[in-house]
Formats: C-alpha cells, sequence, structure tokens
C-alpha cells in the first residue's frame, strides 16, 4: 500500500505564499520607475545607475543578511524585512522637483531597497522552506516562487493604471500599501520551529567556500545571467526586428514559468535535482539561442516558452540544491548566497553582455547567453555527485 504524500499545501505554506505575492507585486511597481527619473529630467545614464543600485546593494550586503534568519528566527526576519518593504517606498514620496535636487536620496533609497531585498528573499525562502516537507521541497519551492512571479506581472500593470491616473507620489504610496498587506498577512502565524545544533553555527564565508555552495554559486550566476539577457535585451532586439508587441515574449515566459511550477515540482522531486538541473539548463539555452535568429513572432513566442519553462525549472532545483541535507542552523546563509549568487548573476551578466551587444550585435548576445547555459551542463557533470 501507497504511504500518503505529506501534506504541502497548509494554511501556514498558503498564507506565505499570498504575503509572497503582495510583497513582490510592490517590488514590480518600480519597473516603472525609470519613466519617474526621465520625467524628473534624468538621462538613460542616470535610468542605469540608479536601476543598478538595488543589485548593487542586494549583493554588497548578502554576507550580513544571510545570517540574520539563523540568529534571530525565521518569523522576525521575515516581519523585519516586511517592515522595510513597507517603509522604503514611502521614502520615494518625499521626492519631487528636479532629479538634481534630490539625485543623492533617491540613489541611497534605491540602496536601501536592495537591502531590504536581499533580507526579504533570505528570510521568506528561509522561512518556507522549514515548513515544507523534505521529500516536496521542489514542489514546495517552486510553487512559493509562482506567488512571485505573478505578483512581478500584476506589480507593472497596477503601477501603470495607478501613474497615469493620480501620479507617482499616489504609485508609491500604493507600492507601501501593496507590502504593506503582505506584513498584515503572515503577522498572525507562527514561526516554523527548527532545531539548532550545539555548537557555534560556521560563518558566512565558511559555508560560502565549501565545494557543493561553490557550484551552487556558480550555476546560480549563470543563471542570472540568463535572467539578465531576459530582462535587458529581448525587448530592445524585438524593437530592432521590428516585431512588436515585444511583450509577447513575456506573456508566454510567465505563461509557461508558472505552468512549470504546477506541474514540474513533483518531478523535480521525484528524479532529484542533479537529473534535472541539465534539462532545465538545456530548455533555457536552447530559447536563447532561439533569439540570435529573431525574424518572426513565432520565434519570440517560441523562445519565451523555452526559457520560461527552463528557468521555471532553475530556480527550485538550484534553491534546493543548496538546502538539500544541511542543518537548519546554516539554511539563512545558504539561501542568501544562492540568491545572492543570482543578483550577482543578474548585475554583472547586464554589463557583461551589454558590452558584447555593443561591440558584436545582439545575435552574439544571445549565443553568449546561451553558450554560459552550457558551460553550466557541464559544471553539473563535473563537479556534482551523482545521488540515487
Amino acid at each position: 500500500m501507497q504511504a500518503e504524500r505529506p501534506s504541502l499545501y497548509t494554511l501556514q505554506f498558503i498564507i506565505m505564499a499570498a504575503a509572497n505575492l503582495f510583497v513582490i507585486s510592490s517590488l514590480g511597481m518600480f519597473y516603472l520607475l525609470p519613466v519617474y527619473i526621465e520625467a524628473s529630467g534624468g538621462s538613460r545614464a542616470d535610468v542605469g545607475i540608479i536601476m543598478g543600485a538595488i543589485g548593487f546593494s542586494s549583493v554588497l550586503c548578502r554576507p550580513w543578511t544571510s545570517g540574520i534568519p539563523d540568529r534571530l528566527g525565521r518569523k522576525s526576519s521575515y516581519t523585519l524585512a516586511c517592515c522595510l518593504m513597507v517603509a522604503v517606498p514611502l521614502g520615494f514620496m518625499s521626492l519631487n522637483g528636479d532629479i538634481k535636487e534630490f539625485y543623492i536620496l533617491l540613489v541611497l533609497l534605491r540602496l536601501a531597497h536592495g537591502v531590504a531585498l536581499a533580507l526579504y528573499f533570505t528570510a521568506g525562502l528561509t522561512y518556507v522552506v522549514d515548513i515544507i516537507p523534505s521529500s516536496r521541497l521542489n514542489e514546495g519551492v517552486g510553487m512559493f516562487g509562482a506567488a512571485g512571479l505573478a505578483g512581478m506581472a500584476i506589480g507593472p500593470a497596477v503601477a501603470e493604471t495607478v501613474s497615469s491616473h493620480w501620479g507617482f507620489q499616489v504609485l508609491f504610496a500604493a507600492a507601501s500599501a501593496t507590502a504593506a498587506a503582505g506584513l498584515v498577512l503572515h503577522l498572525p502565524l507562527p514561526g516554523p520551529s527548527h532545531g539548532r545544533p550545539a555548537g557555534e553555527a560556521p560563518s558566512f564565508f565558511g559555508v560560502l567556500f565549501r565545494a557543493k555552495t561553490l557550484v551552487v554559486v556558480l550555476l546560480s550566476s549563470l543563471f542570472g545571467l540568463a535572467l539578465a539577457a531576459i530582462t535587458n535585451f529581448v525587448v530592445p532586439w524585438a524593437m530592432d526586428r521590428q516585431i512588436t508587441p515585444a511583450s509577447m515574449f513575456f506573456i508566454s515566459y510567465s505563461a509557461s514559468a508558472i505552468a512549470v511550477r504546477f506541474i514540474g515540482g513533483a518531478t523535480a522531486d521525484r528524479f532529484g535535482e542533479r537529473r534535472l538541473l541539465p534539462f532545465a539548463l538545456t530548455l533555457t539555452g536552447s530559447g536563447l539561442l532561439l533569439l540570435t535568429a529573431l525574424n518572426s513572432s513565432t520565434i519570440l513566442v517560441a523562445a519565451g516558452l523555452m526559457t520560461g519553462c527552463g528557468t521555471g525549472f532553475l530556480f527550485p532545483c538550484l534553491g534546493v540544491l543548496a538546502i538539500r541535507g544541511e542543518p537548519s542552523d546554516i539554511r539563512g546563509k545558504l539561501n542568501g548566497i544562492f540568491t545572492g549568487s543570482i543578483d550577482a548573476g543578474i548585475f554583472s551578466g547586464s554589463i557583461f553582455l551589454g558590452y558584447i551587444g555593443e561591440w558584436f550585435g545582439y545575435s552574439a548576445l544571445f549565443l553568449a547567453a546561451g553558450a554560459a547555459m552550457g558551460l553550466g551542463i557541464i559544471a553539473v557533470r563535473r563537479l556534482l555527485p551523482r545521488h540515487p
């Protein structure tokens, strides 16, 4: 007689997923910040610096923020992160006039948003991992991430409507209120229980410089590079090829990424992360390589479906690979290293791919991004031990 599967979709998990949707929707509203910067007199260079500041601080603060869930506790850390995500958008409401008058404050707010985001991702993922049955880790991490994907789609749509009708001051207030909904939702929940092994836990860098962790860092950074290619360069490439609307790519990308979370999580738990990662990297790389031959909306949609499916597997598989079999007192650090490596890949990949695109064109840019996924496949085959 087959044993009953442990429950994943508990009330605690559902509420945390709903809270994640609200907080990430708040973050998604800031996709319209470049419009605000240019409307305030900023240049494209200003847009690049200000938009990049959040990623810079998010990566830089990871050694500090990653240990907070292990020291302060899962729920307390998540509550603190939500409070910061509520507070930072309120700071944007104090900005008014020409950008030259508040440029430094704007950069500081973006840096603060990066710190809040780093703590939020680390604390949220660590909390959720502690309440997911070990046999359903991929499914649970994937579904929690699916709520975030939905938030990233909802946030910009709401922001566009709010800003066009009531302006950016109301938009910033709405972003704060949306994050506050996530804060309020999770407050009644208990903190997950986890044992603390005797002795002092290893430091962030002690956890980082381990063989398996370094492989996770490499693979997650390559994943971030793929995301940099997708988020930064697909739209200008499609416009250059006169293929509109470019949003077709992101609609197909989001649909397949979310669909994979619903149907693919149990597959990853059954076969294991090591077996699924080459498949996920191949799908992602194939979609990126397909973009080198972009000449129709059909190719654009097909590339979106392939990359969405691939990255839909990559996030939970890499996240679970990082913490599978690890003691609870270092899960915060491991989640911080995992998410920080993605951020680092996005940040460095944007610069690296930008120069390739500038020197050799968009086809070469997506060729390089696709080839990087091939490097990831080699790393999985050569550096990760085989599991039964």
